[in-house]
């Protein structure tokens, strides 16, 4: 890597625009420049800006002292002082750049919810002293800023971030075998990391969790049959298209402002309908009886879950799509009220009585009905 320099003149005056950019050998062993950060205008206007301070503790000295930088075309006219150092830009290179603001900005956030203090005295140290609460937060900030896998964080992403300046450790903590077994120690641990972070969030946000998200999706194998006993992995109904692999399904409540309260993951050929109720329990017992609504699908409840969901104490309210048997049968009675335009695209019928609503969309049979709130 090295500098290169912009020269451009405008309004009679010069002005030079650097960058930092890499050679990259492509086909035919041609070499293009690869722009890699753009560092802006340098001036004779913007002299003082240029100067920067730096402590330079020298050999012997008890005390550092503060050095002036400058481009070596910039040293004419100035004295000769020893405090001056002129910089070669042509010779400067840039060497192992890392990654800092993000990194920094994801141990801000771990700190903040006091994510390292729950885990530190639950993954404890093995023997040879692995940090086993630092590794996690190194594969959280990964997933966080880069999401791969985790051969990918130990042979690359790493040593392309700031974590292990920012941790005061060395490559160590991303052993490949590490990130790997950090995974088996954290599934006793579920119910409570979700209660420790819902506590924190409703603590820093007073959030009140009182609409839920609830969706499940699927994500599959190219493995084949047979597997161990127990396994999860099904064949079933295919939302990646692939009825030909085996699959697990994966159901999550989060909020609207995307924080998860509860995920399961389930065996492939688990119906949507079939998942509802075991989730309103887990809610309800993990975090008590509240007024709350949650938004789902039209696939995922049924009528009998529903008529429970409004029969409990205190009632459990839903918005959630209409079945399309039943729309058919309504779509006379809803075609002949007075609909009104809420945004381009998208038409609602007055409210006729509290707690009741439906909505349609231009160019299709969409329906909405909430359960009564009043």
């Amino acid at each position: 890597m090295f500098l290169r320099c912009k020269v451009r003149r405008k309004d009679g005056k010069q002005h030079r625009y650097w960058s930092v950019v890499e050679n990259t050998r492509v086909a035919g062993g041609r070499v293009v420049q690869r722009h890699v950060l753009y560092l802006g205008e340098i001036n004779d206007t913007q002299e003082l800006a240029w100067r920067r301070s730096i402590a330079v503790l020298e050999d012997g000295a008890g005390l550092p002292r503060t050095l002036s930088l400058f481009p070596e075309d910039r040293c004419e006219g100035l004295l000769s002082d020893a405090s001056i150092v002129g910089v070669k830009l042509s010779e400067l290179r840039l060497r192992r750049p890392r990654q800092w603001g993000a990194c920094w900005l994801a141990l801000l956030l771990w700190r903040e919810l006091q994510v390292g203090q729950f885990w530190c005295p639950r993954l404890g140290a093995r023997r040879k002293g692995t940090c086993w609460d630092q590794v996690l937060f190194i594969l959280v900030a990964y997933r966080l800023l880069a999401p791969g896998s985790e051969w990918r964080l130990h042979r690359e992403w790493f040593q392309r971030s700031a974590l292990a300046d920012l941790l005061g450790k060395d490559a160590g903590l991303a052993e490949i075998h590490k990130l790997y077994r950090c995974h088996d120690r954290l599934l006793v641990h579920k119910q409570a990391v979700f209660d420790h972070l819902v506590g924190r969030w409703r603590d820093l946000f007073n959030i009140s969790y009182d609409v839920l998200l609830y969706d499940l999706t699927s994500t599959y194998f190219e493995a084949d049959p047979p597997f161990p006993e127990g396994d999860k992995r099904r064949f079933g109904y295919s939302r990646d298209h692939r009825p030909d692999c085996v699959q697990i399904v994966i159901a999550l409540v989060v909020t609207p402002e995307g924080l998860p309260l509860a995920y399961e993951v389930l065996p492939g050929n688990t119906a949507d309908k079939t998942t509802l109720r075991g989730f309103l329990e887990r809610i309800e017992r993990q975090y008590g009886k509240a007024r709350r609504v949650w938004l789902m699908d039209r696939g995922v409840p049924t009528e009998e879950v529903l008529a429970e969901m409004r029969a409990a104490d205190p009632p459990v309210h839903y918005l959630v799509g209409t079945p399309k048997g039943r729309l058919t049968r309504l779509d006379k009675h809803l075609v002949a009220q007075p609909w009104q335009e809420a945004r381009p695209g998208v038409q609602s019928l007055p409210q006729r009585r509290l707690g009741s609503s439906c909505c349609r969309s231009r160019g299709s049979s969409m329906s909405w009905h909430k359960a009564a709130i009043a």
